[in-house]
């Protein structure tokens, strides 16, 4: 399994950024893929999960402003992030039933 994780940036809030990951090595459209942060000193974050019908889930943090999405064609998982805040200031990974990749680190300045 590889996810490599692309996209992160510095942008000031309200801003957007669309987060990619190109996911190998597994059967891409039989699985669930999730993104989830992580904020230094803090704990990993679940941020939103995708089935492999297209369902999807967010946490309350924020939903109504990040889309996940998924092209299974191309293996890869997107996130589009909106309205970005400085709270979402975090190192980003796409995941994979617990395997992650390297992240990639959004900043939000405000």
């Amino acid at each position: 399994v590889q996810l490599v994780e692309a996209g992160g940036g510095s942008v000031q809030a309200g801003g957007s950024l669309r987060l990619s990951c190109a996911a190998s090595g597994f059967i891409f459209s039989n699985y669930a893929m999730n993104w989830v942060r992580q904020a230094p000193g803090e704990e990993l974050e679940w941020v939103s999960t995708i089935y492999s019908q297209g369902d999807t889930l967010y946490a309350d943090s924020v939903k109504g402003r990040f889309t996940i999405s998924r092209d299974n064609a191309n293996n890869t998982l997107y996130l589009q992030l909106n309205s970005l805040k400085p709270e979402d200031t975090a190192m980003y990974f796409c995941e994979k039933q617990g395997i992650r990749g390297r992240g990639t680190q959004v900043t939000v300045s405000s």
